[in-house]
Order: C-alpha cells, then structure tokens, then sequence
C-alpha cells in the first residue's frame, strides 16, 4: 500500500490529549504503524548526562500512531484524508480528498 503520511507532511492530530494541534512529521516508522511530529506528544526523560548530551529532565517527542493524524489540507489547513490520482505523466501524485488539491508536488 502506498504511504498517505510521509516525512516532512503537515499533518493534524485527530485523537489523544494533543487533539487538534498542527505539526511536521519527522520521521515514519511503517512497520509499527507510528510517527514522530514535532511539538506533538511531548514527553519528558530523566537523562544521564554524558561525554556529548548534559544530563537532566529534557522534553522530546515520542511516537503517536498514525490513525491519529490526518493530513492537513494545502487550502484551509484542516484535517484531511488522501486520495491517489495518476496523472497524464503516469506519476501518481497523493490528492486531499477534502478539496482536490495536490499533496505532492
């Protein structure tokens, strides 16, 4: 199955205590089903610190499953699902279904 959500894809959270906050995915991981967004599932580590990181509580992102995101439409930003369309060149481009606008560019 091609992938709806990819790495560097504005996207909006649906579900969980995030809901509704907007970000950009970082990074996919296809076969557990989950993303990293920035500023999105915040959650704080106790570190030790080390030659090259300063110990400490520090705040980063943890993964949050891709059900829970939805493309963010290129027109209003709202939440959108993806559709495919091939075009007159064969190559087939990710289109919001919410108003037809092309995702890929």
């Amino acid at each position: 199955m091609a992938a709806k959500i990819k790495k560097g894809d504005k996207v909006v959270v649906l579900a969980g205590r995030d809901k509704g906050r907007n970000g950009e995915v970082l990074k996919v991981i296809p076969t557990e089903e989950r993303a990293i967004v920035r500023g999105v599932n915040l959650v704080k580590r106790h570190t030790r610190q080390t030659a090259n990181t300063e110990g400490g509580i520090i705040s980063k992102e943890a993964t949050i499953h891709l059900s829970n995101l939805a493309i963010a439409d290129p027109k209003d930003g709202k939440a959108s699902r993806v559709g495919f369309k091939i075009l007159d060149d064969g190559r087939k481009v990710r289109v919001a279904k919410r108003s037809g606008e092309q995702i890929d560019g």
